[in-house]
């Protein structure tokens, strides 16, 4: 944490599939987020230094961008085809340090309900075992198509065996839309980054009083903006949905279209305000992350 509502990543490793022999990658929004700096090791050992296409959190899904030829690329599958019970092929860098790695299990489940870094997503589940750092890396079916990019897997003790993954169908829909237009089209947006404050250790290091959802920044010339919400203000509801995590924000704006306008109540200087906000189209540059609003 750098100041107050400012929060940075100094390192961290993740999967990613080639996709393109000219150097397009496909990896997860949460292994890229907040990063400076980006490094690729390919299979053979070459680094390269990464840029990043286009992110979408919504979907979990990011594209960086190598200065490559020749690569191989990955034989994209259908992942609309897939049944519970067929072979499912990991493979990806657990803990950051065991590149190329793989796992394997079955297709466990389809059409997922499971909330990640915020966003709720509909997600494959599969036994393969997957491990901190396969996050991006992609899940294949027993052709050596892939099928999925992994993103999560279930956490606590005595929990083993639950994976989960995006849908390749979902994951290139967006990644072509992020390598033409660097973000997804039609996605409604306030233009507002919002932040979770759970624990009093976190509150004390924002230099706030009271646990909740919070308004991290507001981007410049957004709907946010012009309907009145600043740093600092704390959600109380969305639409007449209360607020209880960040998550309940993204959900309300997925049930809605740019151009709907909405009620936002929040909390400033112990006074509620309700201001009314004109959703606008999340671009590049009203992207909202980690969580998207």
């Amino acid at each position: 944490t750098n100041g107050i509502f400012s929060q940075y990543v100094t390192g961290g490793a993740g999967s990613g599939v080639i996709i393109s022999e000219d150097g397009y990658i496909l990896t997860n929004n949460h292994v890229v987020e907040g990063q400076s700096t980006i490094k690729v090791t390919t299979n053979d050992g070459q680094e390269y230094d990464a840029t990043v296409v286009g992110t979408d959190a919504k979907t979990d899904i990011a594209v960086l961008k190598i200065e490559a030829s020749g690569l191989t690329p990955a034989v994209i599958g259908e992942s609309d085809g897939l049944v519970v019970g067929e072979t499912a092929v990991a493979v990806g860098n657990p803990l950051g340090e065991l590149g190329g790695t793989v796992t394997d299990g079955i297709i466990s489940a389809l059409d997922r309900e499971v909330t990640v870094e915020g966003q709720n997503m509909t997600l494959l589940q599969t036994s393969a075992a997957v491990s901190p750092g396969n996050s991006g890396g992609g899940l294949f079916n027993e052709k050596g198509e892939l099928v999925g990019i992994v993103n999560a897997k279930s956490g606590g003790e005595n929990v083993e065996g639950i994976g989960f993954a995006v849908p390749i169908n979902t994951a290139m829909d967006v990644a072509e839309q992020l390598i033409a237009n660097g973000y997804v089209s039609g996605r409604p947006a306030m233009g507002i980054q919002v932040i979770d404050i759970t624990d009093l250790q976190t509150a004390m290091q924002a230099g706030v009083s009271q646990l909740g959802v919070y308004v991290q920044s507001v981007d410049s010339g957004s709907a946010a903006e012009r309907a009145g919400l600043q740093v600092g203000d704390l959600f109380v509801s969305v639409d007449g949905t209360a607020v209880s995590s960040a998550s309940d924000v993204t959900a309300v704006l997925d049930n809605h279209q740019v151009g709907d306008t909405i009620t936002v109540q929040v909390v400033r200087d112990r006074q509620v305000l309700s201001l009314d906000v004109t959703l606008q189209e999340k671009t590049a540059s009203a992207s909202v992350q980690p969580v998207e609003g």
